[in-house]
């Protein structure tokens, strides 16, 4: 199954790999969560004590629908109200690049958690540099489907960019996992050159040092 197609009896890849990376009876908090369909999955396969914050309104009442612990709330100014400490993982996928401040929203979700996990869209892929090269245009993949006038991606990055990031910010890598174009999920080594090209998208898992 590609990365960007979903069937109705399974999440999407990320997030099934995302799910992979928490262990049963976590406390979870879901940054920017959607629909809910993470902490359905988490609920229900890992028992998590699992709640979320989604800045739509629409994505708020999926998620109440569904019985989900959810607050509305933006991952640029609300993360300050949560305690520290009070989760055991952060997640935050495919949202990063769309966040005003993501250094503060990293810094904010290891405060948060003990852990956190990023899953964002590579600008580092080989098809993306392919397209700048060729067209000399703004690329747009199976995973940046917007034309860049219309993008909520405001900072997007590369695998490298990400991994200097959460170095500067005292972080280390536990765990890394890339989603190639062709769905198939391999294990990344940090500063990888390759791992950089072929990575349609990435998950980390982070803690502090």
């Amino acid at each position: 199954m590609s990365p960007s197609t979903d069937r109705n009896d399974r999440i999407r890849v990320d997030l099934e790999l995302i799910a992979q990376m928490i262990p049963d009876g976590a406390r979870v908090l879901d940054v920017g969560c959607g629909d809910g369909a993470l902490l359905s999955h988490l609920a229900d396969e890992k028992h998590a004590d699992a709640r979320g914050i989604e800045i739509s309104q629409a994505g708020v009442n999926a998620c109440v629908r569904k019985g989900l612990s959810v607050v509305q709330g933006d991952a640029d100014t609300d993360l300050v109200d949560y305690p520290s400490d009070g989760f055991d993982i952060v997640v935050l996928s495919q949202t990063l690049q769309a966040t005003h401040r993501p250094a503060t929203v990293l810094a904010e979700m290891l405060r948060i958690g003990k852990h956190a996990i990023v899953s964002f869209p590579n600008f580092g892929h080989w098809l993306v540099r392919w397209k700048l090269l060729t067209n000399g245009r703004m690329p747009e993949t199976g995973k940046l489907v917007h034309s860049w006038h219309s993008t909520p991606n405001i900072h997007l990055c590369t695998l490298r960019d990400f991994e200097i990031l959460a170095t500067s910010l005292g972080f280390q890598v536990d765990e890394a996992i890339g989603v190639m174009g062709d769905g198939k999920a391999k294990p990344i080594t940090p500063g990888s050159a390759l791992a950089n090209l072929r990575a349609e998208q990435a998950i980390y898992k982070l803690t502090k040092v």
